[in-house]
């Protein structure tokens, strides 16, 4: 099992923090964690496979420009070497990957896990379906707020954007707790104010940061 990006004391704070915000609410609040959300080699294959094409095309540009002879099957020969050797460096650096990845293909993949772990959460199933996610995928620089069709309906998308970016900047600077803190807080008032608690609320989710 990989080491967790918070510590089990930030894990705890996470814990009263939602618990805290629940109190007014009969919405549930769960938080994901993601440290990436993909590992990217085939799209980043594919971006380095379009790039050394283009290059071959203009090497073999310049050389017949040059005048300089050489056999197609040396040609071919050093293309596959190359090739191999890039595929090789994304396998045994799989950092690099991401950096070859356009923006919008990262952004695309982080918001179908988000969407996946939505549901893997059961939030969709709640009773009065006021269910949020609130979730960060770190290698993407990505966040997102999912909110179920009973709270969509009556909180505006600009109110969770607020909430998004003040959960970014914090993880940009590296507070990945204070941001979650933060984005609970932000959130269960929300909730206090559209689906205030009931008698006799049922916890119906975990409270807690779940790390993926």
């Amino acid at each position: 099992m990989p080491a967790r990006t918070l510590s089990i004391e930030e894990h705890e704070r996470i814990t009263r923090a939602i618990r805290a915000s629940e109190e007014n609410t009969s919405g549930e609040i769960v938080c994901v964690l993601a440290r990436s959300s993909d590992d990217y080699f085939y799209p980043a294959a594919f971006m380095l496979t379009i790039g050394m094409l283009l290059s071959s095309f203009l090497g073999a540009l310049l050389l017949r420009y040059w005048w300089i002879a050489s056999d197609p099957w040396q040609f071919v020969l050093v293309q596959a070497a190359a090739l191999a050797a890039a595929l090789a460096l994304l396998v045994v650096f799989p950092g690099l990957r991401i950096h070859l990845v356009p923006r919008r293909l990262r952004y695309l993949r982080a918001h179908r896990n988000a969407v996946s772990q939505f549901l893997a959460s059961d939030i969709h199933l709640t009773k009065s379906r006021t269910g949020v996610l609130l979730f960060l995928s770190l290698a993407e620089r990505y966040a997102e707020v999912v909110a179920d069709a009973g709270i969509d309906a009556r909180v505006p998308q600009e109110r969770w954007n607020e909430i998004v970016g003040g959960l970014v900047r914090h993880a940009a600077a590296g507070r990945l707790a204070d941001g979650f803190e933060e984005a609970i807080r932000a959130s269960g008032a929300l909730l206090a104010q559209e689906f205030p608690r009931k008698e006799r609320d049922v916890n119906e989710l975990d409270d807690r940061l779940v790390e993926i």
